[in-house]
């Protein structure tokens, strides 16, 4: 789930060719034969004047579970999407499901939602810590701001106001829909992060003041009556084509494309269940979830039912909802599964509250697709995307069987580690200030499975005091239930400045960058507030899935894709890519492109013959595995979770926790000289794979190969590194 953070801010290009009814520039009229090319009806069609006869895709459904799994978390549990055969089946049936596909580090909710919708990783999408992340303020101090809030808010408002989605020269991220409305599509927005409002803060940098401006009567709700306000402005969008007639009305608001208000161009949206439920019901203040019924908050309002309540059921009736009335490209979000939102707890695999929550996910999608085949919405015209934000390690014991054939867990804290049930569930909390040396310099972290440091005074990296503080936790030892009750070192592997930058986690804002990052034992979760479940170090139940660490399970998950143009390859493990990836290959096959290079490669291996991208255009010289192997290195090299950035992550952790300060600096240098060539390189090869898959660029086969050869010497030599002892 989005665990809460409390923060200051919350409160009680033209495209070259169109989708949905206007010919794509490299629409696939020859695909692997999967569709009978039928027409949705006209009403869902985008605005355009252009001729739509030769047009295959005219939908795009965009959905990103949180924290759900393809891998199975107990091998004698089905699966997340094993329990969902309805969206299993539905995926490797008529498209390409990739179970190879990684997250950014670190690995969390807002991050893994921004990069597969930007194509950008963090240090070009602004979150480079998610779900909240520090600044270093004017006194040298860190605050605490949100990940999440609508696309252009600032920072705070005051001490820093560059944008949240900040990017190359501190400008705001381009968002995701401007390829879509620059096109002539009106494009929806149900709950993914930022693209509608987050929060109805009335703050400075509150989306409330962001969007409707300061004593609007929306912001005068928000302050009086915040649980209605959040039903009816928070977490539900669209985003409007210029002159769309959904938008023609005065509840449409300027559409800013930059924190910089005005630079909306002529676009209007409209925020809100308040007033998009209308617009596509004709009127009616409600939509229904796939069963027939009201989607509604916990207090029974009509509209928005919160980020924990964007259940499968809610989440896709609003989808269908806007696709069937004018809106055919829609970006979603579903909520966890292993999260019971009523009870507000963590389950376990196997849990009888999990199993129904997975099976009643997998009848909305029952529900959900054959509403769509109804409507003519098929994977024959329309392009489906299903990803996750990120994976989890589940925090818990083996769980108890139980009659039903299901298995029971303790919710109750514990706070003895030597003594936990075996069936105990929960994260391992730990208050960082309880277990710093006396004489340590403050600091604040960012709570997590992976906190970030930010010292007081934003020191340099080789400052005495820092250092210390550094060994002092990479030394640490604590006890860990699900580990036979016995000690074990809490770090795992550390970053600082020099390898926060490899990982793409130190962005175009210097107050972010943290003094450094401590990858943590997997079972623990550190913070710097309370601790809920007792005396400190105890288990809380509460949560028991951790995320935004380096390990395989938590940055390996999954990517669905079905639609004209995407090969039936069924599940795919052989292709290796990252959440970067998925916006390039979604406009690739689109024919769209957006404004600025994305730092992802079209995924070749999964377009079907003559599909788009640089694949199709280097074919008829038969050099298509040269470009595929070319950006299979490049993924490696540049990737967070790529050969070159897990070794140099190890090599960061050896030389952070040498007392040798010689070698220390020996080896954050030689770090820092290999990232720069790697910076220098996979630029040139992120353009030249741009340029080929959207601007009709051709790349040489002999230039292609040369940068192979390079980008495998950078990598061998990660790779020594960090086997030197």
């Amino acid at each position: 789930m989005r665990k809460q953070v409390v923060l200051a801010v919350t409160a009680a290009a033209t495209a070259a060719a169109v989708l949905a009814g206007v010919q794509l520039a490299n629409a696939v009229n020859n695909d692997d034969g999967s569709g009978d090319g039928r027409q949705a009806s006209p009403s869902l069609t985008c605005a355009s004047g252009l001729p739509s006869s030769n047009a295959r895709i005219k939908h795009v459904i965009y959905l990103v579970f949180d924290n759900t799994h393809y891998a199975r978390d107990r091998s004698n549990v089905p699966s997340d999407l094993e329990q969902m055969p309805n969206l299993l089946n539905f995926l490797k049936g008529n498209g390409t499901l990739l179970t190879n596909n990684h997250t950014i580090l670190i690995s969390h909710t807002a991050g893994g939602i921004l990069t597969s919708m930007t194509g950008l990783y963090p240090d070009r999408n602004g979150q480079t810590v998610s779900n909240a992340y520090g600044f270093f303020g004017a006194n040298g101090n860190p605050s605490f701001s949100s990940s999440f809030k609508y696309w252009t808010d600032t920072v705070d408002g005051t001490d820093n106001s560059l944008p949240n989605m900040v990017s190359d020269g501190g400008q705001t991220t381009t968002p995701p829909w401007q390829a879509f409305t620059n096109a002539g599509c009106n494009v929806g927005g149900v709950s993914a992060a930022n693209i509608e409002l987050e929060n109805t803060s009335t703050a400075a940098a509150g989306d409330m003041t962001r969007v409707f401006g300061a004593g609007s009567p929306q912001s005068i709700e928000a302050a009086t009556n915040p649980t209605l306000a959040l039903a009816d402005f928070v977490g539900i969008a669209i985003h409007c084509a210029k002159g769309a007639a959904l938008c023609n009305t005065p509840d449409a608001k300027p559409d800013d494309a930059t924190i910089v208000p005005g630079s909306d161009n002529g676009f209007k949206a409209l925020f809100g269940a308040k007033y998009v439920n209308p617009a596509i019901t004709g009127g009616q203040p409600c939509v229904n979830d796939t069963s027939g019924s009201p989607i509604k908050d916990p207090a029974g309002n009509c509209g928005f039912p919160g980020f924990d309540g964007a259940l499968a059921k809610n989440t896709l009736g609003m989808v269908a909802q806007m696709q069937e009335h004018g809106v055919p490209v829609t970006y979603a979000y579903i909520s966890d599964a292993h999260d019971n939102h009523t009870l507000a707890r963590a389950s376990g695999p196997g849990e009888a509250d999990y199993m129904q929550q997975l099976a009643d996910y997998n009848t909305a999608f029952g529900a959900f697709f054959q509403r769509l085949a109804n409507d003519g919405i098929t994977k024959d015209n329309t392009l489906f995307v299903v990803t996750a934000d990120e994976g989890d390690h589940f925090a818990g014991g083996t769980g108890t069987p139980q009659p039903d054939g299901s298995l029971a867990y303790s919710h109750t804290s514990c706070t003895v580690l030597t003594a936990c049930p075996a069936n105990q569930i929960g994260e391992v909390n730990v208050k960082v200030q309880s277990i710093t040396p006396a004489g340590s310099p403050s600091f604040s972290v960012h709570a997590d499975d992976a906190p970030t440091f930010y010292v007081n005074g934003n020191p340099t990296r080789t400052d005495s005091a820092v250092r210390k503080l550094e060994r002092d936790f990479a030394g640490m030892s604590l006890v860990d239930p699900y580990a036979g009750g016995v000690a074990v070192p809490i770090t795992q592997r550390m970053a600082d400045t020099v390898e926060e930058k490899t990982l793409h986690m130190v962005n175009a804002d210097p107050k972010r960058t943290p003094t450094f990052t401590l990858f943590g034992n997997s079972d623990f979760f550190f913070t710097t507030g309370t601790v809920f479940c007792g005396a400190n170090i105890c288990v809380d139940p509460k949560f028991a899935w951790n995320h935004g660490d380096y390990q395989e399970e938590i940055g390996n998950t999954f990517l669905g894709v079905v639609g004209p143009g995407v090969q039936r390859l069924g599940i795919n493990n052989s292709v290796w890519a990252d959440h970067t990836d998925t916006r390039p290959t979604m406009l690739s096959i689109l024919g769209l492109t957006d404004s600025y290079t994305m730092d992802g490669r079209v995924i070749t291996q999964i377009l079907a013959k003559n599909g788009g991208g640089e694949e199709r255009r280097l074919s008829d010289g038969g050099h298509s595995d040269t470009v595929t192997e070319l950006g299979n290195v490049y993924k490696q090299l540049n990737a967070p979770y790529g050969s070159f950035g897990l070794d140099t992550l190890v090599a960061s952790t050896t030389a952070i926790k040498s007392t040798d300060e010689l070698k220390y600096d020996s080896i954050e240098t030689k770090i820092a000289n290999l990232t720069f060539q790697r910076d220098a390189l996979a630029g040139t090869i992120r353009s030249a794979l741009n340029d080929a898959s959207f601007n009709g660029g051709k790349i040489d086969p002999s230039q292609a190969r040369g940068w192979i050869r390079q980008a495998q010497s950078l990598i061998d030599q990660a790779h020594a590194l960090a086997t030197t002892p």
